[in-house]
């Protein structure tokens, strides 16, 4: 039997006008609910500040962020939630809509330290960091990116050379999240039977970081500079099971997958802003949300936002279902990134000479998804692995 949906009767919202919520299960939407409150109440009323002054209570918002379940929430045991990949996704959402340094504190925690131990520690070392992290009482780091080697990982200079029953570590990493208030720092270096991963106590005498300032971008992250100078470590604090660059890059695609959905939180929030000013502010005697131009500029937002919502919530029901290659993280954070940014500027012009200040968070996620184009594989990495699998040629080597 036709059935016609009753009409809307006033202004809609993007989310309604795609029927959002159809699409999630009770579980998905009683976590994106939850952490949206949390934003609300917790993150919003003082993240514009947290950006202008370059700082973040991170031991203290861990914490509470560890009370919810939401640090390592997709890894099982251990004290970690053990959700689905598509409820850690649409957490990583909200996150991102109140800024992409909550929810890079968040992944970094997760999906780059906790995961590599996770996945490739022994069981005395996830007995030993996991449900601390998990918690909030640990912070941990991720570092693998040196200062001259970002898409090419395989370059790293950092190495590890046998000492006895012993290691000791050399080199320098860079732009490091957590970096300066981690307590265990998941650090990769070359050895003489290939890339290697040690989780380093970051008290370990010959170990320092540097906070990174003057940032125009990420402000509201701890960005660091790590420095190994004859750091002597034992054995047992060796990843056993990670024995190539292949662990790491593995630690980095579960990271991307949560900036495909993060993206599309900061979209939604930059679109929902200039959706919102649309209506009050006033122009030639008539809100400029009348003005056809106007109207053009939020269609093609919402189009756009929809899209790579959908994408990501794709791309989170094959991973619960049988993983993701590489290459499909890929398709998700180039595109979803890539959109996310002109949304931040379309909607920016919108707002006028407003969306520059931070009153409005418009200018504040478009800063912060430059860096996110490029951390985690830039933009162009991501072109070249879609076009490897295409046809079947690296470009990139």
């Amino acid at each position: 039997m036709f059935r016609q949906p009753a009409p809307h009767t006033g202004p809609t919202t993007p989310d309604v006008l795609l029927r959002v919520d159809s699409l999630l299960d009770d579980e998905e939407r009683q976590i994106r609910d939850t952490v949206r409150a949390l934003v609300k109440s917790r993150i919003a009323p003082d993240i514009a500040t947290w950006y202008e002054e370059g700082e973040l209570p991170v031991r203290e918002l861990a914490a509470e962020l560890g009370d919810l379940g939401l640090l390592g929430m997709h890894l099982q045991g251990y004290g970690c939630a053990g959700t689905s990949a598509v409820a850690y996704g649409l957490a990583c959402l909200e996150l991102e809509a109140g800024d992409s340094g909550i929810r890079s504190l968040v992944s970094v925690q997760g999906s780059l330290a906790m995961f590599a131990l996770h996945a490739y520690g022994s069981e005395d070392q996830k007995q030993q960091w996991l449900p601390d992290m998990a918690a909030g009482r640990k912070i941990g780091c991720f570092g693998l990116t040196e200062p001259d080697f970002g898409s090419n990982p395989a370059g790293m200079r950092t190495r590890a050379t046998r000492s006895g029953d012993d290691w000791i570590l050399n080199g320098t990493k860079m732009w490091i999240t957590n970096g300066s208030v981690a307590d265990v720092a998941i650090v990769w270096a070359r050895t003489d039977d290939g890339v290697r991963g040690f989780a380093v106590p970051t008290g370990t005498p010959g170990f320092t970081a540097h906070t990174i300032k003057a940032k125009m971008s990420l402000r509201a992250s701890v960005t660091s500079e790590l420095v190994l100078q004859d750091v002597r470590l034992p054995d047992s604090a060796r990843l056993p099971g990670a024995t190539s660059l292949r662990a790491p890059l593995s630690c980095l695609s579960e990271a991307r997958f949560g900036i495909v959905f993060g993206a599309v939180g900061a979209a939604r929030d930059c679109l929902e802003t200039a959706l919102t000013y649309s209506r009050s502010r006033m122009q030639f005697d008539r809100p400029i949300g009348g003005f056809q131009l106007t109207q053009q500029k939020l269609a093609d937002m919402t189009l756009e936002y929809g899209k790579a919502f959908l994408l990501a919530l794709h791309l989170g029901r094959a991973k619960d279902a049988d993983g993701l290659r590489p290459e499909e993280v890929s398709l998700g954070k180039l595109n979803n990134v890539r959109e996310a940014i002109t949304i931040a500027r379309t909607a920016r012009t919108i707002l006028g000479a407003s969306g520059i200040t931070g009153e409005y968070p418009v200018m504040r996620h478009a800063n912060n998804l430059e860096s996110v184009l490029t951390y985690e594989g830039t933009s162009e990495m991501h072109t070249l692995m879609i076009g490897q699998a295409l046809t079947g040629t690296a470009a990139f080597r």
